[in-house]
């Protein structure tokens, strides 16, 4: 839905839209809620920067915003439009990186990167092995006394290889930085600017890039954020499940198991709001949200309306459809 915002508002700002242009993009923007809060985000980037017809660049600017939705193949153009756009006062980065929409274009610019739906096996030069989770994405920057990977959006459970040259194996998030002492362990990035980091095999160093180092050992799992980590507790078998195409929920809210479901659906998963904390247990198919979504429908006080093949609503059992 951001890649298509950012293609109408590049299109709009161009000064080349015609009346045609215009009543297609309004046709396309009051299709659906999704589509109107795309391009809510980018209507804000603009009005919180100053505004692309003020730049002395107007079509750079909108080219810039236009290079966002390209195909992996162009995703280091994105890179040169950013800096066009932060040279020119367009884009201040400060500002910038505090909306939603730095995330994704940096997931749209990653080495490896996944979409709804797709769970990848990635296997390393130096043998190292990977599985990204859906909707994920990370860069590799290997150099001759290191290894690490950056993760930017989503999951990564990492199995490191033995190196010839022994360099260090790190991982780097928004909060910090992981060293591996160890062979197997996941990364998460979270909603709310923590990582959690779940240790399957041996151990991983964790530093939060202004907050104290400690080690985490194997069945262990912390979260941490840019000052500190949080309370060291038991491996959540959930962290490890999902490469497996598993869903597992040991007493989390219904909303947290909808979240996970998202990944892999190709549309649009609404929850009443009454019905988000409820509790879940159980494991379900991670790959096959209408399954899953069945088998809670026989659990749950929920049922669940298809209007649409990529429309799914869950609504309180009982209730009349509603049309969200």
């Amino acid at each position: 839905m951001l890649e298509q915002a950012a293609e109408w508002f590049a299109l709009l700002l161009s000064g080349e839209a015609t009346a045609a242009d215009r009543r297609l993009w309004e046709d396309w923007l009051s299709a659906s809620d999704e589509h109107r809060q795309a391009w809510g985000y980018v209507e804000t980037l603009s009005r919180r920067l100053s505004p692309i017809k003020s730049s002395p660049e107007p079509r750079l600017a909108a080219c810039a915003y236009q290079q966002a939705s390209n195909p992996r193949g162009q995703r280091r153009q994105v890179l040169v439009g950013i800096a066009t756009l932060a040279s020119t006062g367009l884009l201040g980065w400060a500002t910038w990186r505090h909306t939603a929409l730095p995330g994704i274009t940096l997931a749209w610019m990653a080495d490896y990167r996944t979409g709804t739906g797709e769970v990848r096996e990635i296997t390393l030069a130096d043998g190292t092995r990977i599985w990204l989770n859906a909707v994920s994405a990370f860069n590799q920057d290997y150099q001759p006394g290191q290894r690490l990977l950056h993760l930017v959006r989503g999951e990564i459970l990492i199995h490191t290889g033995s190196d010839p040259l022994q360099r260090p194996f790190h991982i780097e998030t928004a909060q910090g930085r992981l060293r591996a002492l160890g062979t197997r362990f996941t990364v998460r990035l979270e909603d709310d600017a923590q990582t959690t980091l779940t240790v399957h095999e041996e151990a991983v160093e964790v530093q939060p890039r202004t907050g104290a180092t400690t080690i985490v050992g194997a069945g262990e799992q912390v979260r941490f954020t840019v000052d500190g980590i949080s309370a060291t507790g038991p491996a959540d078998p959930a962290r490890e499940a999902w490469t497996r195409g598993v869903l597992i929920a040991q007493n989390i809210p219904l909303a947290e198991v909808v979240a996970e479901l998202r990944r892999h659906h190709p549309g649009h998963l609404g929850l009443a709001p009454e019905l988000a904390a409820l509790r879940v247990f159980g494991s379900y198919p991670a790959n096959d949200p209408a399954q899953a979504l069945a088998m809670l429908a026989t659990v749950m006080p929920i049922q669940v309306r298809r209007p649409l093949p990529w429309w799914i609503s869950i609504e309180p059992k009982g209730q009349a459809a509603t049309g969200r």
